[in-house]
């Protein structure tokens, strides 16, 4: 439903029908519009990632430029992180085309499960037409890795501890390894404890590979209910964990990692009539599902072709050649 009132906010002209027992959506679309100082409210049952990236996809066809403020969870264990949507998704539009001016996520306030609390700017520009079809095939190697921790409301120190822990497994195998603290406390840390990090490592072929985790603690009401204290894990523990998920990332192959599968079909498929050619690691049931709704909404194949030797796969379509019509002629 929250979705549905974004989707609500950033256009016009469309119908959105949901029945009485809240089983079944019929929507009509209309026109994105986008528009300026925007305010959306997630609630705390998804991340503000979940959200994010139908406005992306939503903002580069829209009337005018987008700007909005979403508030509630920037970390959590179901969605990427806000970190990552600006470390890594934004930067991935260039390859279609998108120039990164006017391109923007600010992380204002941060927010942890299970209360949420955070906010972020996010600024999307409009396209001119359309998208640029893409031929990008290349992962290249490794040359540097960087990355944020985060930690709300709980000692600084944690951060120390999970960046150290992180490093400690980097290091065997590249020396250019810089990982920032972010640490939040008051309004700014949100409502909730917890502490996290995104890790990115940077290719020789400008290609992004992303991995991220966080640790919360539950409410007190919760914890009141129960015997004893949580099990959480260790600063350490999730410092090893999300380098080895890294790792784990970049040993499959591709030019994305698997979290960005399903955005990089669909910025395919909108793509003008011409042939894009992508190779991504194992495809995630996410990215299945959304060749599937891709195929359903837009009439777009994917021509998919498996590499043996890397274990990766090359996918190649013909775009649909969506236009953005919503663009005022100045």
């Amino acid at each position: 439903m929250s979705l549905l009132h974004l989707l609500d906010k950033v256009s016009d002209q469309h119908v959105i029908d949901v029945n009485d027992t809240g089983t079944k959506v019929g929507y009509k679309p209309g026109v994105v519009l986008g528009g300026k100082d925007l305010e959306h409210d997630c609630g705390v049952h998804r991340g503000i990632g979940y959200f994010i990236e139908p406005l992306i996809l939503l903002g580069l066809f829209a009337r005018s430029p987008l700007s909005i403020r979403l508030k509630g969870i920037t970390n959590d264990t179901k969605d990427p992180s806000v970190d990552t949507f600006r470390m890594v998704t934004l930067h991935m539009l260039k390859h279609f085309g998108v120039p990164l001016e006017g391109l923007e996520l600010k992380i204002e306030n941060r927010g942890a499960p299970p209360r949420g609390g955070g906010e972020v700017l996010l600024r999307v520009p409009n396209i001119n037409s359309t998208l640029k079809a893409v031929n990008w095939i290349d992962e290249g190697m490794v040359k540097r890795i960087r990355g944020v921790t985060f930690s709300t409301n709980v000692s600084p120190q944690i951060e120390n501890r999970i960046l150290y822990a992180a490093r400690g497994l980097f290091n065997k195998f590249i020396p250019d390894v810089h990982i920032f603290t972010d640490h939040r406390a008051g309004l700014s840390g949100g409502l909730s404890a917890g502490y996290g990090v995104s890790v990115v490592a940077e290719t020789t072929t400008g290609c992004l590979i992303s991995a991220d985790a966080t640790v919360s603690y539950p409410n007190v009401d919760e914890m009141s209910e129960q015997s004893k204290k949580p099990e959480l894990m260790s600063p350490e523990d999730l410092g090893e964990q999300v380098a080895s998920m890294l790792l784990e990332e970049v040993a499959q192959g591709g030019v994305v990692d698997s979290t960005h599968q399903g955005l990089l079909f669909m910025l395919c498929a909108l793509c003008p009539p011409d042939v894009s050619k992508v190779r991504v690691g194992q495809l995630t049931p996410h990215a299945i599902e959304s060749l599937r709704n891709i195929k359903e909404f837009l009439d777009v194949k994917f021509i998919i072709k498996p590499d043996t030797n890397s274990n990766t796969v090359t996918l190649k379509c013909v775009g649909a050649g969506v236009k953005n019509l919503a663009r005022k002629i100045s």
